[in-house]
């Protein structure tokens, strides 16, 4: 069994250390092919194409090669598997565990000898476990054939747009002015707004403070003015700011309806782009476009694009698959490259709509999730339309009532409970059908992206997709929010829900969802530190953070009055921006924060004693795995397959339909040699390598 030609098992027992190493790592170009030395030789697997992604497992393909001492040329061949996936997207990691092999392809091989492959390798991975880059999979897998169905019952209308041409802060109220005491004090504190709003109740003025800078009013609502002399008792109570001062005294534009506030550094600047078919506006933080084509206005808020004839409106909704042709010609290096994100049919949203798809996940310590539900009173339950739950009103948390049953997401982690006011313990089973049919017009709806996977006696595998943090896809891009209003609680304790509008939200791919209005960051920042005496303030959750009473800082540099497109997170050339951002704002891992950490089992643990491939940067990642079972090279701009022992330029063949993948095995493809050039599909082999190198590059951006 050691000599290769005398029994075609010894080559199996070499290749199944192959395939252990080769789903391990979806890595970027860097970091593949992976190596795993065996009896007489070396097993070289090159970088995995997923096909399928469906909740936490992974179906794909790779191209693997032989090299042993005894004989000259390696033995070339493709594998393919499922397996369940760990991701940890602070880290870019996937893990990967419970490898099955589905198929092997080899030339010149037989069905026996693939059935001896198959089950070699299947018995070898079952105790397997691997690591990879997260950034190279989710680039790969924007070329899978399933596309994630849009979000269906998304509301769609626009806010109330308010453009302003000198800087200005939208001080927005989740409805009526709500004032409570602050304890010791002649003073209220406005609790249904994340900005610190306060009403004296002897001389019936109104103040709001960035910490820094006070401003005063005779109503809530405004209009408000700047002030150098707010009351020496109150700026005693206010936390002391170390933001710098802008140069530009901000307006306050005040709303208590869903609202976005569009700021202008004076008239709008319209610059043109390269090709002269689009304008956009360079002195603004918000995507503001023209089409020199029809002269519609394209405006661009929480991921969702909005047209009009005039600045006036009326705007309207238009689908990121609906868009004039010439934005998806807008440079990716220009001061509006980010926008590509939300332009469907561009590389960026195939990404970001691949990345909507893969699950964050953790290892769950049964001992050490712990939960309390706080309650305004004793607990209040209403229906929810159309469904057979009711949800409770006047918590901060999201318990939800089914059959009698009372279950709960904390973070990521479902719990369950026979009384509404626990004791809580970690769910390992969940009525899920019945939670699938919340409807996104729920406060609740998105509970319905945290998944309980498996369990043992010691931990609960977990895991949630980006629509637990109100990511959605949305015909080819992702959007923020369901755009439904979901009023807020407000009783002894004010509760408010997750908002579509007001935050002026954007996304990157290093950091997902961010507050967009770099300016008002003091603002709402001083809204977190201070209290105001009323113990009962709870804010919301957006974008990874909390709003209302907890502002998340997530990333955002303090403008001092220089407005630019170029400058914004969200928006400006991805190469630049992703330059800014640090690794230690690249967050966006729930069970990883400081407070749920402590939750997680121990990785390295739960692994045990498992067989880890290394990496070859000296070898080129320079081979590819055909839907039927080719393996493939780019030799300049030629593509090339192994065929009879040696490289063959290749013809290019039409899309493969699905009578002609299942006529095409793997095993019939050494019939295709009596041809003068074997046949290969270059479009999507062209697609598989540009994928790779766009993995390559983000991964390289992320580590810097």
């Amino acid at each position: 069994m050691k000599r290769f030609l005398g029994n075609k098992v010894s080559v199996l027992s070499w290749a199944v250390a192959l395939l252990i190493l080769a789903v391990a790592q979806f890595s970027s170009a860097g970091n593949w092919p992976q190596e795993l030395p065996v009896e007489g030789g070396t097993i070289v697997v090159y970088q995995p194409q997923p096909e399928e992604l469906n909740g936490k497992t992974l179906k794909g393909r790779a191209a693997m090669s032989i090299e042993m001492k005894s004989r000259k040329d390696p033995i070339y061949g493709v594998f393919w598997f499922t397996s369940s996936i760990e991701t940890d997207r602070d880290e870019d990691t996937v893990s990967f565990s419970n490898i099955t092999v589905t198929k092997v392809a080899w030339p010149d091989s037989k069905d026996t000898g693939e059935q001896q492959f198959k089950q070699a390798a299947e018995k070898a991975l079952n105790n397997a476990s691997f690591e990879a880059s997260l950034t190279g999979m989710t680039a790969a897998l924007t070329t899978s054939q399933k596309v994630q169905k849009s979000l269906e019952d998304i509301n769609n209308d626009p806010p109330k747009i308010v453009f302003s041409e000198k800087l200005a802060v939208l001080a927005l109220f989740d409805g009526k002015p709500h004032f409570e005491e602050v304890e010791n004090s002649p003073y209220q504190r406005a609790l249904n707004t994340a900005l610190v709003i306060v009403k004296n109740t002897k001389t019936k003025e109104f103040y709001l403070t960035s910490g820094s800078l006070w401003y005063q009013s005779k109503a809530a609502m405004g209009p408000w003015e700047q002030t150098t002399s707010p009351p020496a008792d109150l700026v005693a109570m206010i936390p002391t700011s170390n933001d710098p001062v802008p140069t530009v005294i901000p307006a306050i534009v005040t709303a208590n309806a869903p609202t976005e506030l569009i700021v202008s550094a004076g008239k709008p600047e319209w610059t043109s782009l390269d090709g002269g078919k689009l304008l956009y506006v360079k002195n603004t933080e918000t995507p503001w476009l023209r089409d020199l084509a029809s002269g519609n206005m394209y405006i661009q808020l929480s991921g969702r694009w909005f047209r009009s004839a005039k600045q006036d409106g009326p705007w309207v909704f238009v689908r990121a698959d609906k868009l004039p042709e010439a934005f998806k010609e807008i440079p990716p290096a220009s001061d509006i490259g980010g926008v590509r994100t939300s332009i469907a049919g561009t590389e960026e949203a195939n990404e970001a709509i691949a990345d909507a798809q893969i699950p964050q996940t953790s290892a769950i310590r049964r001992s050490e999730a712990k939960l309390t539900v706080t309650y305004d009173g004793k607990p209040r339950f209403e229906a929810i339309k159309d469904t057979e739950i009711d949800y409770a009103v006047n918590t901060a948390a999201q318990v939800l009532r089914i059959d009698g049953e009372f279950y709960a997401v904390d973070n990521g982690v479902w719990f369950s409970s026979a009384s509404a006011e626990g004791p809580w313990i970690v769910a390992d089973t969940l009525p899920s059908d019945k939670i699938a049919a919340i409807p996104p017009s729920s406060p609740v709806y998105n509970t319905t992206y945290v998944t309980v996977y498996d369990s043992t006696p010691e931990v609960v595998y977990v895991g949630y997709t980006p629509g637990y943090m109100w990511s959605y896809p949305y015909y080819g891009v992702p959007v923020y929010g369901t755009g439904w209003y979901y009023p807020p609680y407000i009783g002894a304790v004010y509760y408010p829900r997750a908002p579509t509008w007001g935050f002026h939200v954007g996304y990157n791919p290093w950091t997902g969802w961010n507050y967009g209005v770099s300016w008002g960051g003091p603002f709402y920042r001083v809204g977190v530190s201070w209290g105001g005496g009323y113990h009962g303030y709870h804010g919301g959750y957006c974008c990874g953070g909390r709003y209302g009473g907890g502002y998340h800082h997530n990333d955002i540099n303090i403008n001092t009055g220089d407005i630019n497109i170029g400058n914004s997170v969200s928006v400006g050339n991805r190469n630049k921006i992703g330059n800014n951002i640090s690794n230690s704002n690249r967050k966006n891992n729930l069970y990883n924060n400081d407070k749920n950490r402590h939750r997680n089992a121990d990785k390295n643990a739960l692994k045990g004693q498992r067989q880890v491939a290394r990496s070859n940067t000296a070898r080129k990642n320079d081979l590819y795995a055909s839907e039927h079972g080719q393996v493939a090279r780019k030799n300049a701009d030629q593509w090339q397959v192994r065929n009879n022992n040696s490289w063959k330029n290749t013809s290019n063949s039409k899309p493969a339909t699905a009578k002609t993948l299942q006529r095409q095995k793997p095993s019939s493809m050494p019939a295709q040699r009596a041809q003068s050039r074997p046949q290969l599909n270059h479009q999507k082999m062209n697609r598989d390598a540009q994928a790779r190198q766009r993995g390559g590059a983000r991964s390289g951006r992320r580590s810097r």
